[in-house]
């Protein structure tokens, strides 16, 4: 049986499982993903986690509340052009009430006509500034990438017991708007939290560097403490090997979820690479520590055909559907069972908090206003890193500042 088989499988049989003895109201979610461009590696975990999450909550939850939910996924390739062809399509085969997206290119299609068509976008990814936008239908269960790294350098500073700001270089590119606007938020924050970092540089480089040398070398001189690579899994090999031979084992990196430890030891030979090196985002870490989202993960595994591994992309298909699944359960209980829309789904998402617990602590408490498509208050984020040449949470619960609008 292959793997879009055995998912049909586990669909059917959650929805036979979560049968009532009343006739169910069945609502579909569009599941756009990436199995054929550039993410095609790591979908199988983040579209499986989709799919097992969803037949969890109709056995569990729908089955009581008289809901049934089906979810389909369309293959976009990481490609806006692609999305935005498919999504006629999508709309009238399915008429779904919520979507769950891959990344920027289905914010970019999308964002303008989904208030027109009432169906909500929720997102994995962190949020970026640019998207920073009144009355959003398109969430991110995540802060942006410049507040989970603010959490970290806050951190960071009072953990080492620095005194005075804590001194930080950020590595990025002018390939990629989403990099440039990791590197403006850093900045706002730095601008307003000068009591707590002094950016000593921002180093525009190669979207793919292959030596950062001379920049480190550079950086280091002017006292770096810290380096931020949030980009990609290329620049954090880069900036380690340019401290390995400046040997500066001292100043550490710190990464995201995309480009985090696990994928980043990887393309550097192992984990003992990054020892004491550091990543830090606002969901779960799959780590081996028993943790209340690794027991979730693993009933998921044991009972609901969870295809995907224990992962960071696993972590990130299961932070957008529960945001979605609570959601949708939110409006079924305000407007009815058989009377959920997309608008009742958006209207949910806005006027309820959705706990970490009823992430299994996936997520920090989420709570969204209509001022910006992220929480921005109220958050918290994890800390990651290798230890003794194990990947092991530093810190858990770490809360995210304030950083005003850039």
């Amino acid at each position: 049986m292959n793997f879009f088989r055995k998912w049909a499988f586990a669909s059917a049989a959650a929805v036979a499982l979560a049968a009532p003895a009343q006739a169910d109201t069945t609502y579909n979610i569009a599941s756009l993903a990436d199995f054929t461009g550039p993410y095609a590696d790591v979908m199988k975990d983040l579209a499986g986690s989709r799919h097992s999450a969803v037949a969890w909550w109709n056995a569990e939850v729908g089955k009581e509340l008289g809901v049934t939910l089906a979810i389909k996924d369309y293959d976009h390739r990481y490609d806006a052009a692609q999305v935005a062809s498919l999504w006629p399509g999508i709309k009238a085969e399915l008429n779904p009430i919520i979507a769950l997206g891959v990344g920027a290119p289905d914010a970019t299609a999308l964002a303008g006509r989904l208030p027109s068509d009432g169906i909500p976008l929720i997102m994995s990814t962190a949020g970026y500034g640019f998207g920073w936008k009144p009355d959003p239908w398109v969430f991110n269960p995540r802060a942006t990438y410049a507040h989970e790294a603010a959490a970290f350098f806050e951190w960071y500073r009072k953990e080492k017991g620095i005194e005075g700001p804590l001194k930080i270089a950020v590595i990025t590119s002018e390939a990629s708007p989403a990099y440039v606007d990791i590197g403006k938020g850093i900045e706002k924050y730095a601008h307003g939290a000068t009591d707590q970092v002094e950016l000593v540089e921002m180093v525009f480089t190669e979207v793919q560097p292959t030596d950062l040398t001379t920049q480190l070398n550079r950086v280091l001189k002017k006292g770096a403490q810290v380096i931020d690579v949030q980009t990609n899994t290329a620049a954090v090999v880069a900036a380690k090997r340019a401290l390995q031979a400046l040997g500066r084992s001292d100043v550490p990196i710190v990464m995201s979820s995309h480009n985090g430890i696990t994928a980043s030891a990887r393309a550097l030979g192992g984990m003992a690479e990054l020892e004491g090196d550091y990543e830090v985002y606002g969901m779960a870490m799959p780590t081996d520590e028993a943790t209340e989202p690794k027991k979730f993960y693993d009933k998921l595994k044991a009972d609901y055909a969870m295809q995907g591994a224990w992962t960071v992309p696993t972590v990130m298909g299961l932070n957008q559907t529960l945001v979605a699944l609570r959601a949708i359960e939110a409006a079924a209980k305000k407007v009815g069972p058989d009377k959920v829309t997309g608008q009742a789904v958006r209207d949910a998402l806005l006027s309820n908090t959705i706990t970490s617990a009823q992430t299994f602590g996936v997520l920090s408490d989420v709570t969204y206003t209509n001022e910006a498509p992220f929480p921005t208050s109220g958050i918290t984020v994890n800390v990651g890193t290798v230890k003794d040449g194990k990947y092991v949470t530093a810190a858990d619960g770490v809360a995210v500042p304030t950083i005003e609008k850039w």
